[in-house]
């Protein structure tokens, strides 16, 4: 079967992990590109594997979102094992405040979106509980 990962920085390898721009100077990691560092302003950045654990920090229960998009759903701010800092949905968890707690556990998981004419299936990523 063919995938492809719905972003840049998902790689499906075994396991599916992220993979940041981290800069070679100061350690400031970046999921976009960058011509320079955020935080000290230097232009050299290394390929860095994410931890795919982490804890909840932030969270927001969205009710409204595209027509096509299902509500309500959870965005939140993941606090990696390795201090990287990822926007990610939060998966597998009923998306009404009893059921979240800030400083959950997490881990990273990937799931089919759709497949295209080809039968090339798009792969997300989310943050589940552990």
């Amino acid at each position: 079967m063919s995938q492809i990962p719905i972003v840049e920085y998902l790689s499906l390898d075994d396991p599916p992990h992220l993979v940041a721009n981290e800069c070679k100077n100061c350690k400031a990691r970046f999921f976009d590109r960058r011509n320079a560092c955020g935080n000290c302003g230097t232009t050299e950045f290394q390929k860095a594997k994410v931890s795919s654990t982490g804890k909840l920090v932030a969270f927001s229960i969205v009710h409204r979102a595209a027509p096509t998009i299902p509500v309500p759903y959870i965005s939140g701010l993941v606090e990696t094992d390795d201090n990287t800092t990822v926007r990610s949905n939060i998966i597998g968890v009923e998306p009404s405040p009893e059921h979240i707690e800030l400083g959950m556990a997490l881990e990273l998981e990937t799931y089919e979106l759709e497949k295209d004419d080809k039968g090339t299936a798009c792969i997300a990523f989310g943050y589940k509980p552990v």
